[in-house]
């Protein structure tokens, strides 16, 4: 065996050096017992910002990559000295803490005054925190970060001193629970997403995907729905899903008749839903457990009926415009079939049922998908069809793979953890808390619709879970001062975060589908709204009928699932011009406000959507019958 000595051999050794013992410590750390806080979150920082500075050098950041050329030059590009330097500077504030950590620890905070190592030591990190972020994720965060910094030390006049003990030296700041929720749980999903990735599950859910939808109108649209809706258990990344997904199923749809931004903008749009589907959702719902002190099954539970909904929302889409324009699937022949499917991959299935079994077994989310990721490999050596996925160099890809991806969650939440330190410190939460419920004149409707708001321009610039946890300090308060359950308060804002991904102007699930179908950014950005129209309304649902969260009785979880799915149908088939046959202008109206006063929950409401559905259908029911003819298709622009 022989070693590449040369600069770049050394980096790529120490590359994937960093990543094994970032896995493995976190691993440990499941299995034996979370170390005190200071000492655990610490380390997982410096994992990160070490992996940061070595892999994205300068003015590179993850937006920058979507091109395979932009990505070689990117790779070709090996660290400065500036970057080797940044990489013993973010290292020495958190050596700081661990060599002095008794003092840290028996220090009363705000009382005890700081010393020059400790207030140096804190602006250090602090600015490597905002520069590591910005490398990553880009301008957005560390910007609203400094601008609370701002508003802390100029406006609510804070003092340099008070502020750098609440960010460097206490558990409230930097080192805070978003931090903790990326080394206790972020890190492990990840990772068992990158094992999943690398033992071939990705090929599974598309080839599940494919052979159940694949032959029915529009069936590629509908394979990247149920597709991308799979792949959001082992990917929290809308932007990801989209990259896995979008190769194989945007040209499908092509093919069958779909237009480019019609395409891109399905893709988009399913692919997003990943972060809100269960077992394994995006990283923001393991910072709404550990915000509402519940554990994450509970929001799982919590969250399956939106996911569902959203996703019969974007199904509906697909099916009722593949109707409209007489589209057909693909011919079964060049489909895989479902029984051949399972019996060469469906072991692949197993880490997936290992983890709901070991969380609902009443064990801890963490330990459950370490469950699931020890599982991978083995299950895949199962069978000679993915056997050839189990070798040492896809095992050590894995952990590299995840190390990296979870960098970026990594840096949001210590860059987060900058904004809740200031807001806390700053009595931020309580003057806009006031000040929403004051503008909204306790009216609850719009207090939401300012919430949908923020969170949309929040999520357009930065990850979900960031723009979440920035909502959870300013805003989700003041709508749980209107009356509104905590549940439902934080899954609105989660919600909205996660559907800023396909908003324009910045919709970057938009962004990387459009650039696979090759269509117009904006038209692609319009459609997906429009396919995910129904799926905006979910989120009002769950503020005014808690029962969509599975709370309350049985009897009233059912009736408000079953008139919120019919709602949404009505909705998406007015949206897009078809229901039985292809609906004229007063039609789709009728259907639109329909579907509105059964997404509405209530008798009353539910009684007033039934009588013009029922009108619209037997009057298109009658009016197909009586003239036996198929739909007319129609142009796609």
């Amino acid at each position: 065996m022989t070693f590449d000595l040369s600069h770049r051999g050394i980096l790529r050794i120490a590359i994937v050096a960093i990543s094994l013992a970032m896995g493995f410590y976190h691993m440990w750390v499941i299995a034996v017992g979370t170390p005190e806080a200071i000492l655990f979150r610490g380390t997982h920082l410096l994992f990160a910002l070490v992996l940061v500075f070595i892999l994205y050098r300068r003015t590179m950041a993850v937006d920058d990559e979507p091109t395979s050329d932009d990505q070689k030059r990117t790779d070709d590009r090996l660290p400065s000295l500036l970057d080797y330097a940044l990489v013993a500077l973010a290292a020495a504030p958190i050596v700081y803490l661990f060599v002095n950590y008794e003092y840290v620890v028996t220090r009363i905070y705000y009382v005890d005054d700081l010393s020059i190592a400790d207030m140096a030591m804190g602006v250090l990190l602090t600015v490597i925190v905002l520069e590591a972020t910005r490398r990553v994720i880009g301008w957005a965060l560390p910007i609203t970060a400094l601008v609370f910094l701002f508003y802390g030390l100029f406006i609510a006049k804070l003092g340099v001193e008070r502020s750098l003990d609440q960010l460097f030296m206490t558990t409230e700041g930097i080192f805070g629970i978003p931090l903790s929720v990326s080394a206790a749980y972020v890190l492990i999903f990840v990772l068992f997403g990158s094992f999943m990735e690398r033992t071939g599950t990705g090929q599974l859910f598309m080839d599940f995907a494919m052979s159940l939808t694949g032959h029915t109108a529009g069936g590629p649209g509908k394979v990247s729905v149920v597709s991308s809706s799979l792949f959001g258990t082992i990917s929290g990344s809308a932007v990801a899903n989209v990259m896995v997904d979008g190769p194989i199923s945007i040209p499908l749809m092509k093919r069958s008749g779909f237009a480019p931004h019609f395409a891109a903008g399905v893709e988009a749009t399913a692919s997003t839903g990943g972060q809100i589907m269960p077992p394994v959702m995006g990283a923001a719902a393991f910072v709404m457990a550990e915000f509402l002190g519940v554990s994450y099954g509970q929001v799982v539970i919590w969250a399956i009926c939106p996911a569902i909904l959203y996703y019969v929302a974007c199904f509906a889409a697909v099916h009722f415009e593949a109707k409209r324009l007489g589209l057909h699937g693909l011919p079964r022949s060049e489909l895989p079939r479902l029984g051949t499917v399972l019996r060469e991959r469906g072991h692949l299935f197993i880490p997936v049922l290992g983890i709901l079994t070991v969380m609902y077994s009443g064990y801890s989310a963490p330990l459950a998908a370490l469950v699931g990721t020890l599982l991978c490999f083995p299950c895949a050596a199962l069978r000679q069809s993915t056997r050839g996925y189990v070798t040492l160099n896809n095992l050590i890809g894995a952990f590299a793979d995840g190390a990296k991806n979870a960098l970026g969650v990594a840096l949001a939440c210590a860059c987060a953890g900058i904004v809740i330190g200031m807001v806390t410190l700053s009595g931020l939460g309580i003057v806009f808390t006031q000040f929403v419920v004051g503008l909204a004149q306790n009216t609850l409707i719009l207090a939401l619709i300012l919430t949908m708001v923020a969170a949309i321009v929040l999520g357009m610039g930065m990850p979900t879970t960031p723009a979440y946890i920035i909502l959870t300090s300013l805003l989700i308060p003041a709508i749980i001062k209107l009356g509104v359950i905590p549940p439902a308060a934080h899954m609105f804002a989660f919600y909205f975060a996660v559907l800023s991904a396909i908003t324009p102007p910045v919709a970057l699930a938009v962004y990387a589908a459009a650039g696979i179908a090759r269509a117009d950014l904006w038209a692609s950005g319009w459609a997906a709204v429009k396919i995910g129209a129904a799926g905006f309304i979910v989120p009002f649902m769950l503020i005014y009928e808690p029962a969509l969260l599975m709370i309350g009785t049985w009897p009233q979880i059912i009736q408000a699932f079953f008139t919120a799915s019919l709602g949404i149908l009505l909705f998406a088939g007015g949206m897009h011009g078809y229901f039985i046959t292809a609906a004229n202008l007063w039609q789709r109206t009728l259907l639109i406000a329909a579907g509105l006063m059964l997404i509405n929950p209530g008798l009353v409401t539910d009684i007033i959507g039934f009588v013009p559905a029922i009108f619209v259908a037997g009057f298109q029911w009658m009016e197909r019958r009586n003239t036996g003819l198929k739909p007319v298709k129609e142009s796609r622009t």
